[in-house]
């Protein structure tokens, strides 16, 4: 369910009372920027292995968000639960840091933000500075690979959502501007050819959000490849759940046409129980009983090379038609019911979803741009988005994100927000 506009940030209470703030963990950006720093400036050695080469590179962006709050939202009403932002002003800085020699590299994705947001209650100001990315990887031999770092445990060729990967269901494609963080990990990664990888990792937190679900967890990947098609095996195992089974592939049917899917069977934790029948709390389990996730889609290429995709999804987590009327029904109760259905929602409130996208050739050096609607079978509910973006020189380039909801109240996506823009500029570093 999104709660949220595309880029401002969900202002929680007593937020907008702060003046500054900044994140816990921009200690680590700037030792890890010592480490790099340290590495660049390495004299080369005598021996060629020893050599080490740096570069950078990084995207300036300055952009403003405006959303409109639906006042008679029932999960928020009056935007009393969510305080989110209806209007911000964000400059944020996103850098690529790489440094390697012949068996060792470093690499590290710093995120700067400063941002000012306004809402019915007031004004507030956010600083902040994170690592979203970074790894140390050592070549171990021609086949195997250790690391350790925060990655972005990203795959699957999804654009709606992503349902074979346990850590990024909303995996941020629908949404251009998004900067998703990485899970902190440490990696195995063995390569017999370059038709197969195995990855076995463990997972140690959540990266810099404030949050330990992944902590002491497990993940196994195998992946295999062919010209012509790929696909890979998912085994996750986090503690208090069950095992996370995921798989992922896709096709190349001709040179027009791209079949692809994505399907896992999971538990969730504090899992949203939402029972017709008396107007009683909603009740929460902390493991969900397993259920099962399927994405199924196609894209189409045409020879001026703009491409039509195409997905159905089955979400088994999301609730029945009779379950998501008993949702709104009881949030409208009163605010303790509302603050629960809007914590511990499911990403997706509905069963079955279609997905379509038209975007231009991607190849194209001037601009881009990209139409998305959504239609949800559950609740009848709409939603169209669409992004573009101008290059107005050789560094600098305009952009533009707005998301319409076509619906009531008691619809999944018209439920919090009517509308939401996002536009600025972005240039490019150095």
């Amino acid at each position: 369910m999104k709660l949220k506009s595309p880029s401002a940030p969900l202002l929680q209470s007593g937020e907008l009372k702060r003046n500054s703030r900044l994140c816990k963990r921009g200690a680590e950006g700037g030792l890890a920027l010592a480490v790099f720093l340290t590495l660049s400036l390495i004299p080369e050695a005598q021996a060629d292995e020893s050599v080490w080469h740096s570069s950078w590179d990084g995207t300036l962006y300055g952009y403003i968000d405006n959303m409109k709050v639906r006042g008679d939202s029932l999960p928020n009403p009056g935007n009393l639960i969510a305080r989110l932002a209806q209007n911000s002003s964000t400059a944020e800085t996103r850098f690529n840091l790489k440094a390697e020699s012949s068996n060792l590299s470093l690499t590290m994705r710093p995120v700067l933000l400063t941002r000012e947001s306004q809402n019915i209650f007031g004004r507030g100001r956010t600083n902040e500075g994170y690592l979203s990315q970074w790894q140390l990887g050592l070549h171990a031999s021609e086949d195997s690979s250790l690391a350790a770092g925060r990655e972005i445990l990203n795959w699957g060729p999804g654009q709606f959502r992503s349902p074979s990967s346990p850590f990024y269901f909303d995996n941020g494609r629908s949404n251009p501007m998004l900067e998703i963080s990485g899970m902190d990990d440490v990696k195995f990664s063995w390569t017999p050819d370059l038709q197969r990888t195995v990855t076995l990792a463990r997972i140690t937190g959540s990266g810099h959000i404030p949050q330990d679900i992944w902590s002491n967890s497990w993940l196994l990947k195998a992946d295999r490849r062919s010209d012509d098609w790929s696909g890979g095996l998912i085994l996750e195992q986090t503690p208090g759940q069950g095992a996370f089974l995921g798989t992922h592939g896709q096709l190349t049917a001709s040179d027009a046409v791209l079949i692809y899917a994505e399907a896992s069977s999971s538990t969730r934790a504090n899992a949203l129980l939402s029972v017709p029948g008396p107007p009683l709390p909603f009740g929460i389990t902390p493991r969900s009983a397993r259920r099962t996730e399927v994405l199924a889609g196609a894209a189409y290429t045409f020879q001026n090379g703009q491409s039509l995709n195409a997905e159905l999804m089955y979400y088994g987590h999301g609730f029945t038609r009779e379950e998501e009327g008993a949702y709104f029904s009881r949030a409208a109760l009163n605010p303790a019911f509302a603050g629960q259905a809007l914590a511990y929602a499911p990403p997706l409130l509905g069963r079955d979803y279609l997905h379509l996208v038209w975007q231009s050739n991607l190849m194209d050096t001037g601009g881009y741009w990209r139409i998305m609607l959504t239609h949800g079978y559950t609740d009848s509910g709409n939603e169209l988005s669409g992004y573009g973006e101008i290059a107005l020189s050789g560094h600098v380039t305009a952009f533009v994100l707005g998301v319409v909801p076509a619906g009531n109240a008691r619809q999944e996506f018209s439920a919090i927000y009517t509308r939401a823009l996002t536009a600025g500029l972005k240039v490019a570093l150095p």
